[in-house]
């Protein structure tokens, strides 16, 4: 009898498991509600179970938890946010592999650079899964996944500028101590304003002002200097559209600042589709112009 009141209770806690994770796929898909749910029929403490049919409930709640999380990652029909941002990821880690190859082959003084711009699409890709996931399961904009990304990307991108002109001759180490101050200066406030550890429009001045900062190196200051009088050709040119794209291309990221903070507010769909689409341009294409840099001089010394 006792034992019948055992398996009783078991399949009685089983089916509220199961009850638990459908509920959670109905509302939202929400991982976090199923969690709740399973505390809140107190799986693990109930008296009428022994411990083998507590394990076996508790297997089957972490399982049916699991294709909860599972569905919740799965993108919707029409969700074109969502596509950017697992287009964009996979378009990420297949130039990471081209860019690692790349420099296997091509290797000397511009082994650095392109690994460097490995680095960068790698970690890019690495968070835009993180970033896919935190849209697909709330429809937000992922702010911090996104600043964690550029605080570690931007730094390595502009060191890139010291990184190309030294692959070709003796240049200082200030060009690369001013571009890293630059981009902290243009990213620490702008994450502060957006999280709200700072009022917004100060956050959006500070960062401006790290910005105008970079651009006056890359254009007047020192590293320019240096790519017109020592620079060849390729590198020139590379250097010219690696400029205009922290011009044009970052312009991108201060506007959806103003519209998102500071204008009213915009669609958070269509910030975030441009935000992605915009990385191809500043993450991608940045490399490429230095790879296409480093094939030239390897070519003409070869």
């Amino acid at each position: 009898m006792q034992e019948m009141h055992e398996k009783i209770g078991y399949a009685r806690h089983v089916a509220r498991v199961l009850q638990a994770a459908k509920n959670c796929q109905n509302k939202n898909k929400s991982v976090i509600r199923a969690k709740i749910k399973i505390k809140q029929f107190n799986l693990f403490g109930d008296q009428h179970m022994n411990v083998k049919h507590k394990i076996g409930a508790g297997l089957v709640g972490m399982l049916t938890a699991q294709s909860a999380f599972a569905e919740t990652m799965m993108l919707e029909s029409g969700d074109f946010v969502g596509y950017s941002f697992w287009l964009i990821s996979m378009a990420l880690a297949a130039a990471t592999i081209f860019f690692l190859m790349e420099a296997l082959k091509i290797g000397g003084k511009w082994a650095t650079s392109l690994t460097v711009s490995a680095l960068v699409t790698f970690i890019a890709a690495f968070h835009y899964m993180y970033m896919r996931e935190v849209w697909v399961a709330t429809g937000d904009t992922p702010t911090d996944f996104r600043y964690i990304d550029w605080l570690l990307t931007v730094p390595l991108l502009m060191i890139e500028f010291y990184l190309i002109l030294a692959a070709i001759t003796k240049v200082s180490g200030g060009i690369f101590w001013r571009l890293l101050i630059g981009t902290l200066v243009m990213l620490v406030p702008g994450y502060m304003g957006e999280a709200g550890y700072m009022p917004v429009m100060w956050g959006f001045i500070i960062g401006m002002i790290g910005w105008i900062y970079i651009l006056y190196e890359i254009f007047a200051g020192e590293a320019s200097k240096v790519a017109a009088a020592q620079a060849s050709g390729a590198v020139k040119k590379a250097y010219g559209l690696m400029k205009w794209t922290v011009t044009l291309g970052w312009a991108i990221y201060p506007i959806g600042y103003y519209l998102g903070y500071l204008a009213g507010g915009t669609d958070v769909g269509t910030l975030n589709i441009i935000y992605n689409l915009a990385d191809v341009l500043n993450k991608i294409a940045f490399g490429l112009f230095i790879w296409w840099a480093a094939n030239e001089e390897h070519s003409a010394r070869n």
